[in-house]
């Protein structure tokens, strides 16, 4: 579902409607008017900037504004709602559970209240707390005459194993000598692993230092048995092609790497009249057809299928330089439509959050959706306080 527990709808972005509650990341209205509450940390979020091409979260929205598509039931936040929210992505779990149930004390509206009981019965969840939510469920039950949400232990998600996934690795730019170091932790890679893909798509020229690290490094690993791909290799036989002569027995590495890459390719008819020009430019005999175990045509049908059109947040996502961020803005770039599987992230900071916000929102001013998937509503409820509502689609867990 698409948040559909929290009080008045927002108005469109852009609109100069004010909104019911302050949004600042030091805390709400409810907060101020409950000087007793402890306080979400404000040395964390004081200093933040949250820019997006020059320019702040609410000059992004009013230039996204013609293009924003608010789905029916995202709602404005109650203040204790959004309060709760700020304080479990600070880490101040118990906190959030006070203001939570405080609420439930106080609040009169049944929207309001269900928005409340749904995040108190997730943050149970959150933190393992069974033996509460199950006393909690049926006080939820009896209240709004309909099943709670199943008992779920979260609180250890981030240490569950995930389904075996191939290494990506990108090679982009000039290929050269310099890049020795990231050559040895490729290797390294594959070998823990037992198999590696590479992706050459991006690479706009290889010197001959460059060719020998990536000539031994593709033979280094399969002779290992590695299962290795290229991704792109057609586009390697393209770069290194130019730098080959019939005849002119110079740029041998060159030869030898446009012979492997070939092999990748499926063009064995050109591998074999390469071979003989090889064999008579250096007077030696040239290297056998001895085709890879995944070749090209494989690994574009591998691709299609797997499960690499959805990118997975999981654990929690902290701090200003979170890895899986970047990975995500990545993984986004040549794709229309972004599926993000939530369903193993605990929790994500104010940091976090307005970089998500950033990138979502870059994503979004050229036209491309992003889908935020099997969110848990405390999450969700950050995510609103963010506004990432009003450039993406969020949908909540079960």
């Amino acid at each position: 579902m698409v948040l559909p527990f929290f009080g008045k709808k927002p108005p469109p972005a852009g609109s100069s409607t004010p909104r019911s509650s302050a949004r600042s990341p030091s805390g709400s209205s409810a907060a101020a008017a409950r000087p007793g509450l402890p306080q979400p940390d404000r040395n964390e979020t004081s200093s933040l900037d949250f820019t997006i091409a020059g320019g702040d979260i609410k000059r992004v929205l009013a230039q996204c504004a013609d293009r924003v598509h608010v789905e029916e039931g995202v709602d404005e936040m109650s203040p204790p709602a959004e309060e709760a929210a700020i304080l479990y992505a600070n880490g101040a779990w118990n906190e959030a559970r006070s203001v939570l149930e405080h609420a439930l004390q106080t609040t009169g509206s049944s929207d309001a209240r269900l928005g409340v009981w749904v995040m108190l019965l997730d943050l149970l969840r959150l933190t393992g707390q069974r033996e509460q939510f199950d006393a909690l469920s049926l006080a939820f039950a009896t209240e709004f005459e309909r099943s709670p949400p199943a008992w779920q232990d979260l609180s250890s998600q981030s240490a569950r194993p995930m389904a075996s996934k191939t290494p990506l690795v990108n090679l982009s730019g000039a290929l050269s000598g310099q890049a020795a170091a990231q050559f040895a932790q490729l290797i390294q890679v594959g070998m823990r692993s037992g198999a590696l893909r590479i992706d050459l798509t991006r690479l706009r020229s290889i010197d001959q230092a460059g060719a020998e690290l990536l000539l031994r490094a593709v033979r280094g690993l399969r002779k290992a048995r590695i299962r290795l791909s290229l991704v792109g290799a057609p586009h390697l036989v393209n770069l290194v092609s130019g730098q080959v002569v019939r005849g002119r027995a110079d740029n041998k590495t060159q030869w030898l790497l446009l012979l492997e890459a070939l092999q990748y390719t499926d063009q064995q008819e050109r591998f074999e009249e390469l071979a003989v020009d090889y064999a008579m430019t250096f007077e030696e005999s040239p290297p056998s057809w001895e085709p890879p175990m995944v070749t090209e045509s494989q690994t574009e049908a591998v691709e299609a299928v797997g499960m690499n059109d959805i990118f997975v947040l999981e654990g929690e996502v902290v701090g200003p330089n979170a890895e899986a961020l970047r990975k995500l803005a990545a993984f986004a770039n040549d794709r229309n439509k972004i599926e993000v599987d939530c369903g193993r992230l605990r929790r994500m900071d104010f940091v976090s959050a307005g970089n998500l916000f950033n990138i979502v929102s870059q994503l979004h001013s050229k036209g491309r959706l992003v889908v935020l998937k099997s969110v848990n509503s405390m999450v969700a409820a950050l995510m609103q306080v963010m506004s990432l509502h009003e450039v993406a689609r969020i949908e909540l867990r079960g």
